[in-house]
């Protein structure tokens, strides 16, 4: 009787671990954002975008209605999430009926059957939501034969690649110091009504300003200021780099190149640690309304709060979490 208990277990073991998922997905509860869907695409080395955005995908499902769906970067010999492997994000079919897809990627070189849902994606008109690093969101490898290869950040068949034709800007530089000099974000004048910035106040982040120059038909909602330390009390920098301040957050309408068009919202903010800032989260949140056409069920100040705890890791290479799989950040 007991072997076969043993027996009984491994197998229920080993069925768990044959079907468990390589994403996760918040069912929606009862909001405004009730019928939609959102796509969260994490995928970077450094900024823990396996961490920050299943947290907003929680406050967005659980407090606000949305259906969300979030992927990783998966190491497919063990099943952990792994954001170092830069060609492969299981599930990324999900986009195929997403209203809304929320990206933190960088230097990802996906396959071709994996890239041409996010490309389909695009070709349908559908929004995107791209933080920090997805101004340099994809990056090929010399030779590449890849069909996509034009989406590269230092493109020269497509200038700039997907970062700089459809977010508005690539990767240019730090131009605060980056780990030393931290952001505070100041609301472009004469914006303050813009919908995305209702109840946004004192917007804060621990990673450093990036140079960006996003174009003539990007609106501009917030500037970042260097701050001189690494805390929110601390004083401006003096001189230059904040004369003038760098955009951290543009809206554009990308008439892209199949007749379509994108609504974007683009922000060089995002960290994990970025997120424990309830004014960088709120924008967010009013930004997944405003993507979807709901920016008219934006209330005076979105309920932000954390759907339990969030303890992020500080931003920085080989800094993830080892081991952690999908189903350990579900909903419990």
């Amino acid at each position: 009787m007991k072997s076969k208990m043993i027996f009984l277990v491994a197998i229920i073991i080993l069925a768990n671990s044959l079907f468990s998922a390589d994403w996760v997905v918040y069912e929606g509860k009862d909001g405004p954002g009730k019928g939609k869907h959102i796509v969260f695409l994490t995928g970077d080395e450094e900024y823990r975008s396996e961490e920050g955005l299943p947290m907003l995908a929680k406050i967005l499902s659980q407090r606000h209605g949305f259906k969300c769906t979030v992927l990783f970067a998966i190491d497919s010999s063990n099943g952990t999430i792994n954001p170092n492997i830069k060609t492969n994000i299981p599930g990324i079919e999900a986009l195929d009926n997403a209203d809304l897809c929320i990206m933190l990627l960088r230097f990802r070189e996906l396959p071709d059957e994996q890239m041409e849902h996010f490309v389909n994606y695009l070709k349908a008109g559908k929004p995107i939501i791209a933080l920090r690093t997805s101004t340099h969101a994809f990056a090929y490898s010399p030779g590449s034969k890849s069909k996509y290869k034009k989406y590269d950040w230092q493109s020269k068949e497509w200038t700039g690649g997907f970062g700089k034709q459809v977010l508005g800007e690539t990767w240019v530089s730090h131009h605060g110091n980056h780990k030393k000099e931290a952001t505070r974000g100041i609301i472009e004048p004469g914006k303050n009504n813009h919908p995305i910035l209702r109840g946004v106040t004192d917007i804060f982040g621990t990673t450093d300003v990036y140079t960006a120059n996003p174009p003539p038909d990007a609106e501009i909602l917030v500037r970042g200021q260097v701050l001189s330390g690494m805390k929110p009390t601390d004083p401006p920098v003096e001189g230059s780099k904040n004369n003038p301040m760098q955009p951290i957050v543009w809206i554009r309408y990308y008439k892209n190149e199949w007749g379509t068009t994108n609504k974007v919202l683009t922000t060089t903010m995002g960290a994990a640690t970025d997120l424990l800032n309830e004014g960088l989260r709120r924008l967010l949140i009013n930004a997944a309304y405003w993507a979807v056409g709901l920016e008219n069920k934006i209330s005076e100040k979105a309920y932000v709060d954390f759907v339990g705890e969030y303890n992020p890791s500080f931003y920085g290479y080989n800094g993830y979490k080892k081991g952690v799989k999908p189903s350990d950040v579900e909903l419990k």
